[in-house]
């Protein structure tokens, strides 16, 4: 999950093309994952607010993976 919403930030900060599929799937992807911190912040740059809210996503994402993880190590 972390992986994709990384992907969208990557795409968005390059300037993907958005009328291409793949990115467009990508970014609904994203959105969708991130939809509960989309647009959390209200920084002036748009590049500040996608990084910072999908940003915060992937790290929760990241520590919850890793969280399961390891309990799934430890049994």
């Amino acid at each position: 999950m972390a992986a994709v919403i990384g992907l969208w930030i990557l795409m968005y900060l390059l300037k993907a093309n958005q009328a291409n599929d793949f990115v467009q799937f990508v970014h609904d992807t994203a959105r969708w994952l991130a939809g509960w911190s989309h647009d959390l912040f209200t920084f002036e740059k748009e590049w500040a607010r996608v990084t910072a809210g999908y940003g915060l996503a992937a790290v929760v994402y990241l520590f919850i993976g890793h969280a399961v993880a390891g309990r799934l190590r430890g049994r």
